[in-house]
C-alpha cells in the first residue's frame, strides 16, 4: 500500500468508528423502549426470555458460517454461565423495573456497569485501583445513591410495582454485568467475541427457558410487542454484539465502555419522545455525577496528581 493510501485509510479510520459509537449508543439506548413496550404484555421474565432466544437463532448461523461451532462445544460450559448472568438475568431484572421507572431512569442507572465493573475487578481479579479511580468509586456510588433516594419508596404504584424495587433490580443487573466481565476476562480471554456472543444467547435461553414457560401470559401478546420483541432481539441485542466487538477491535476498549454513558442520552430522548416521560432536573444532576464517577473509576477519566 503507497503512503497515501495508508494515510488516507489512518483518516478515515476515526470516522468509521465514531459512526460505529454513536450507532451502538442509539441502538443499546432504544432497547429500553423496546423492552418497555413488550413487557406490558409479556411480563419481566418471558419479555427477557424471548429477546435473548430470538438473538440467539440471529447469531449462532453465524457463528456456524464462519466454522466456529467447534470452539463454541469446547466451551460452552463457561460461555453458557456468562450468557445467564451478562444476559438472563439483567434482561429480566430490567424488564421488571420498567414496569415502575422510566426508560431514562433505567438507562441512567445501567451507565453504573463500568463503575461496578472496576470495583468487580478489584476484589476478584485484584486489580487495585489508583487515587484517581477510588474516588471515581466513591462519586459513582454518592450519585447512584442520590438517585435512588428520590426513588426510595417501597409501596406499589399504579403498576403494582415500587420504585424502590425497580432500581434495585436495574443495581443488581449492573452487578451481574460486572461479574460476567471478570469472568470473561479470566476463563474466556482468547475466545472468538462472535462464540461469545451467540454462546452467551444461548445460554441465556437455556436459563429462562422454564421460568419464562411458567409465567408466560395467559392472554397471547399482541403484534406490537412481539414486533417490539423481535427488534430488541436482533437490533438491540445481535446486531449491537457484532457492533461492540468491531467497536472494541477498530476503536480500544477504552473507548467501547464509553458508549455506556452516550446511551441514557438517547434513552431519555425516546422515552420523552414515544412514551411521554418527563425528565427531572434531580435525574440530570444525578446522571451527572453518576458519569463523572464511572468515568474516573474506570480510567477514562484521571485527576492530575
Amino acid at each position: 500500500m503507497s503512503s497515501t493510501s495508508a494515510s488516507a485509510a489512518a483518516a478515515a479510520r476515526p470516522k468509521h468508528w465514531a459512526i460505529d459509537f454513536v450507532l451502538l449508543a442509539a441502538i443499546w439506548g432504544s432497547s429500553f423502549l423496546f423492552m418497555r413496550i413488550g413487557t406490558v404484555e409479556f411480563g419481566p421474565l418471558p419479555t427477557a426470555a424471548v429477546r435473548v432466544a430470538i438473538a440467539a437463532a440471529f447469531l449462532l448461523p453465524l457463528v456456524l458460517l464462519r466454522g466456529l461451532g467447534a470452539t463454541l462445544v469446547k466451551n460452552w460450559r463457561h460461555v453458557f454461565l456468562v450468557g445467564v448472568f451478562n444476559s438472563g438475568i439483567p434482561f429480566a431484572c430490567f424488564s421488571f423495573a420498567l414496569l415502575s421507572i422510566t426508560t431514562g431512569l433505567s438507562a441512567i442507572l445501567n451507565a453504573t456497569v463500568p463503575m461496578f465493573g472496576a470495583l468487580v475487578a478489584w476484589l476478584w481479579l485484584k486489580d487495585k485501583p489508583n487515587h484517581s479511580r477510588l474516588l471515581g468509586l466513591v462519586v459513582g456510588f454518592a450519585g447512584v445513591a442520590m438517585l435512588a433516594w428520590d426513588k426510595a419508596t417501597f409501596q406499589p404504584d399504579a403498576s403494582g410495582v415500587a420504585p424502590g424495587w425497580a432500581v434495585l433490580a436495574c443495581l443488581l443487573a449492573c452487578i451481574c454485568y460486572a461479574l460476567s466481565a471478570s469472568y470473561t476476562k479470566r476463563y474466556l480471554t482468547g475466545l472468538p467475541p462472535l462464540v461469545t456472543a451467540a454462546g452467551s444467547q444461548i445460554g441465556a435461553t437455556l436459563g429462562l427457558a422454564l421460568p419464562a414457560l411458567w409465567l408466560w401470559p395467559a392472554k397471547m401478546p399482541g403484534s406490537s410487542a412481539w414486533l417490539a420483541l423481535l427488534v430488541v432481539g436482533v437490533l438491540c441485542t445481535g446486531i449491537a454484539y457484532i457492533l461492540y466487538f468491531r467497536l472494541i477491535e477498530t476503536a480500544g476498549p477504552a473507548r467501547a465502555l464509553a458508549v455506556t454513558f452516550v446511551v441514557p442520552v438517547f434513552a431519555v430522548f425516546y422515552g420523552v419522545l414515544f412514551l411521554g416521560e418527563a425528565v427531572t432536573l434531580w435525574m440530570l444532576v444525578c446522571a451527572v455525577v453518576i458519569v463523572c464517577g464511572t468515568a474516573l473509576s474506570t480510567g477514562l477519566l484521571k485527576i492530575p496528581r
